[in-house]
């Protein structure tokens, strides 16, 4: 341009202008930036789909995408509709002209520098709305599904005779779409308000008018559906009521209506809906009234009468009418609550039977004897304790690891002791990229030893049934390696050029292998590459010559890992277990249909109900989706992962199942028909660990039948502590072949045990055919004790306050060595219950327990035997037993230090006496320091009495006794 200013001229220079090259090269990093965002978006989205094409589970990929797809832009759009509509209405109905005031024209500065972007504003806000609404649909793909696809119970609740798949599939999506209408109708409105206010429809301080009579007109029909959406919103509460949850103080949590919703809640909706239409109707009529007077007269009666009529009427009903008589009121509510619970928890047939539980005095102890030997399979290898000798014993390398908890299974008629020799890499002494994901890719077989024998000359170590590296034993040939288990997470790329680790062998070589499955995603493809390099955020995956034809990739590797995620609406069993089936290391997974909907029904947090001292203490045994609210559960699919290709196979379990039945209709032949179980997976399926928790959780209650007592809860039961923990946890249930009352078999079985409500005492014993073979399967045996029974804690202590318990623990930690106490297995025998413990030693320097004891009770017979047939000997006064003297064995208290007439014998047996207390507080307290020193303290005591006696010349033996025997005036 030429200079204007009359001066100097000289060269142009354009300034801030980049030249042709810098643009170009902008534009290219721009559109490169763009470029690599949308890549990265697009890998999540493309290895998701490759790992469901590998696992053969592509149309759940894809029915879940549309699904989510579908309502993303169907609600989306509604929402962006209907918030934009309103806007370009409310801009549509503007006065002509605006008032003039200072309001107005401060307005008019606004109104200027939006006017030329207002289309794109309209856009935006629209867009932005719509966004967030779609997403927010979209994660109500379940709530869809289920709507859409939901199938009859052919049960109806007792209070509306509506059909419980109602209240389950169709009022949560109902609800869904009412919360819709109302975000769009609060936003539409709150959009329209601002656009009258700033075109002068609505003014606030100007003179005149406040709103033009199309601003009227258009807020009040909006007001009009809100309303509407109010007294819908009514109309649901009452369905509602039936799922509710409230505090009852009988039971805690309750679900389903009360007296006072059924007298007074319930009315009390139908009345504000009827109030509520009428009050729509008024706003509805301002298009000709053009006075907001009636409606907002009618508004405020609504909200006057939802207080009087839906808080207060309800409140004097329960004051006034309940709680003067609350039992026989609520009486006929309770009993359907009672019901439906039952029901929906699969425990309607449980009934109670009556057992005495202290056995028949008069039998022959011979008899006892041998109807002990064949009562139950004594399962003396803990799971829970073995481990670590599995670990020393079998681990072989430093890189393999067995579960904390081990697993119990059947193998020839016998309950066997299970663990796979699972792949870790926190022990490798050599860790880099090529190590841990190339060449260490898999763990090698299964190691099994006998549930109820140790290894004769092995000091207590179990007897193993499949050992070794390769292993061999009973299970005869089958694949060992194990590329999928549950301490298998992170990825692995086999197959290609690096050849993988096999295992070593005894004289030093190693053997290589390479994958030969078909499992995982093939990296030759270079998209496929760059992809996952991306997603795992591993560039080395672009470039690495580890990676060529024929390379895979393994991922998601855990067996809940994969069944979650090919059926996303199950939830999964916290305890998976191997098992060898047709040659194959197969991961046996249960599964669970899930509801929230159930009416009546009272709901349970799945977290919470499941944890016992083993899921704490090992994260591996959480149950996924913990908290989860669940008012009807089912065991409806048994699902297989293949340990050596990542194969998911789901097997329809319960067939009676709606739930199930629904999600099958939603996604179409993915879960295979129940007579399509190989028989030999049969011989291995169980009755799973977390549904029974949930069942014996809900029996402490639901166990009574008469809302009387109910109410009362004068029969209420808890789950006992586990007696080996000091945690406070739940004890768990324990798999045990045995026999119960009316059985002349012993049978697999999952058993629990029960304690009155705040007292250690037994009071019911349970158990659930755990054999999937057995016709009976899934049938429960509830024996509720008559007899003054010692519960597993009482037992655990008067096997702590015995004698030979107190000195072989003194012994032991003299010798630097541990004692740990196994299972505490309960089996019901003869009128009476036998309790067997086995008791381990581990040295504090050594790396694994050894079996060494075993405590066997009976009634008030307890015996500490160095195996479990001494023991049964002991406890039934078999030929061979040593059986104490009656004065030590008769009674359930303590012996204590007797009295004496002379001062200074009675001084020291008084110091006895404090001793013994101690020792007891230290023995109940799990204190062995302290329980040490009160037994030195003991044993100094009555030594000085013997003494005292001595010179004094007293005829009492009782200190000569107390010298001789006093170790069992320590314990008892």
């Amino acid at each position: 341009m030429p200079d204007r200013g009359g001066g100097p001229t000289g060269p142009r220079i354009r300034v801030g202008r980049p030249s042709r090259r810098v643009r170009t090269l902008l534009m290219t990093l721009g559109i490169l930036a763009v470029l690599a965002m949308v890549f990265v978006m697009f890998a999540g989205f493309w290895t998701d789909w490759l790992w469901y094409r590998s696992v053969n589970y592509s149309s759940v990929f894809t029915t879940t995408l549309w699904t989510k797809i579908g309502l993303f832009f169907v609600f989306g759009l509604l929402m962006a509709a209907a918030v934009g509509l309103n806007i370009w209405l409310a801009h549509r109905l503007r006065p002509p002209l605006s008032a003039m005031s200072m309001e107005q024209q401060s307005l008019d500065r606004y109104r200027m520098s939006i006017a030329p972007y207002k289309k794109w504003l309209l856009l935006g806000i629209a867009t932005l709305v719509g966004l967030i609404a779609g997403a927010s649909a979209a994660g109500q793909w379940r709530t869809w599904l289920l709507w859409v696809n939901g199938v009859s119970f052919g049960q109806k609740d007792p209070q509306f005779h509506l059909d419980v798949s109602f209240f389950a599939f169709d009022l949560p999506w109902y609800r869904f779409l009412l919360g819709f209408g109302f975000a769009a109708t609060v936003l539409s409105l709150i959009a329209a308000a601002l656009t009258h206010y700033l075109y002068g429809g609505l003014r606030v301080t100007s003179p005149g008018a406040r709103a033009t009579a199309a601003s009227t007109g258009h807020l009040s029909v909006l007001l009009g559906v809100f309303v509407t959406l109010k007294a819908v919103a009514y109309w649901l509460d009452r369905y509602g009521l039936a799922v509710k949850s409230s505090d009852f103080k009988a039971t805690g949590d309750w679900t389903g209506l009360r007296y006072v919703d059924a007298n007074a809640y319930l009315p009390a909706k139908t009345i504000l809906f009827c109030i509520a239409v009428i009050c729509a109707l008024l706003f509805f009529g301002t298009l000709w009234r053009r006075t907001w007077q009636l409606p907002v007269i009618g508004f405020g009666l609504m909200v006057l009468s939802a207080i009087l009529i839906g808080g207060l009427y309800p409140a004097i009903v329960q004051k006034f009418q309940v709680q003067p008589n609350e039992q026989a009121k609520e009486a006929p509510y309770i009993k359907k609550n009672i019901a439906a619970t039952r029901d929906a928890y699969g425990i309607s047939g449980v009934k109670p039977e009556d057992y005495k539980g202290a056995g028949k005095a008069d039998e022959d102890p011979e008899k006892k004897r041998d109807d002990a030997d064949s009562a139950a399979n004594y399962r003396l290898n803990d799971p829970n304790i073995v481990s670590p000798t599995f670990q020393q014993l079998e681990q072989e390398r430093e890189y393999y690891r067995f579960p904390t908890t081990l697993d119990v299974d059947r193998y020839n008629g016998q309950d066997t002791i299970v663990g796979l020799r699972e792949l870790s890499l926190d022990k490798l002494d050599k860790r880099n990229w090529i190590n841990d994901h190339f060449a260490y890719t898999h763990g090698y077989g299964m190691v099994t030893a006998k549930g109820t024998e140790t290894k004769k000359g092995s000091k207590g170590a179990p007897d193993f049934t499949n050992y070794g590296l390769p292993t061999s034993g009973n299970l005869g040939e089958y694949e060992q390696r194990i590329y999928y288990g549950e301490k298998t997470t992170q990825y692995s790329i086999v197959g290609g050029p690096q050849k993988e680790l096999d295992y070593e062998e005894d004289g030093g070589g190693q053997k290589t292998y390479s994958y030969k499955g078909d499992s995982g995603v093939n990296l030759s493809n270079p998209i496929n590459r760059a992809a996952y390099a991306v997603s795992f955020g591993e560039p080395q995956m672009l470039y690495s010559g580890a990676i060529g034809e024929g390379s895979r990739i393994l991922y998601n590797r855990t067996p809940k890992e994969r069944v979650e995620s090919v059926a996303p609406w199950l939830t999964i069993d916290g305890d998976t277990y191997p098992t060898v089936v047709n040659g194959r290391i197969q991961w046996v997974v249960d599964a669970y249909t899930t509801s929230n909907g159930y009416p009546y029904a009272s709901r349970t947090t799945l977290g919470d109900t499941t944890a016992d001292s083993l899921s704490e203490s090992d994260d591996a045994r959480a149950v996924v989706a913990q908290q989860n609210q669940v008012n009807y559960i089912r065991n409806s699919v048994k699902a297989t992962v293949d340990a050596y290709t990542g194969e998911v196979k789901l097997y329809t379990w319960d067939d009676k199942d709606p739930v199930l039945k629904t999600w099958k209709k939603a996604f179409p032949d993915t879960v295979k028909d129940k007579g399509e179980i190989p028989k030999a997976l049969m011989d291995h399926l169980r009755y799973p660990q977390d549904m029974f928790k949930v069942q014996r959780e809900l029996l402490t209650l639901y166990h009574v039948t008469d809302p009387g007592q109910f109410y009362n809860a004068s029969d209420a039961w808890q789950v006992p502590n586990d007696p080996t923990k000091k945690d406070n946890s739940a004890v768990p249930p324990y798999y045990l072949s045995m026999k119960t009352p009316g059985q002349t078999q012993q049978q697999f079985a999952l058993t629990t045990t029960f304690t009155p409500s705040g007292r250690p005492n037994l009071r019911a014993f349970m158990t659930v055919d755990a054999d999937a073979r057995s016709k009976d399967f899934g049938k429960m045996q509830l024996l509720r004790v008559t007899g003054d029974v010692d519960g597993p804690e009482q037992v655990q202590n008067k096997l702590n306050s015995m004698t030979e318990v107190g000195n072989f623990v003194r012994d032991m930690k003299g010798a630097d060595s541990d004692v740990l106490y196994g299972n505490l297995l309960t089996v019901p025998l003869d009128d009476g219950f036998l309790y067997v413990e086995p008791v381990y030693v581990q040295g504090r320097k050594s790396a694994y327990p050894l079996l060494k004891k075993v405590a066997v009770s009976y009634g008030t017979e307890t015996a500490f035997a160095d195996s479990l047939s001494d023991g049964l000997n002991q406890v039934f006064g078999a030929e061979g037993t040593t059986k104490p003297p009656a004065d030590e064995g008769d009674t359930d208290e303590p012996t204590k230090p007797p009295k004496s007439s002379d001062p200074t014998v009675q001084a020291a047996l008084d110091d006895a006496q404090k001793a013994f207390e101690d020792g007891q507080t230290a023995l109940k307290d799990g204190d062995w320091e302290a329980y040490g020193k009160a037994q030195d303290d003991l044993q100094e005591a009555l030594e000085r009495a013997e003494d005292a006696q001595s010179k004094a010349g007293d005829d009492n033996k009782g200190g000569d006794k107390n010298s001789d025997d006093k170790g069992d005036k320590k314990g008892g």
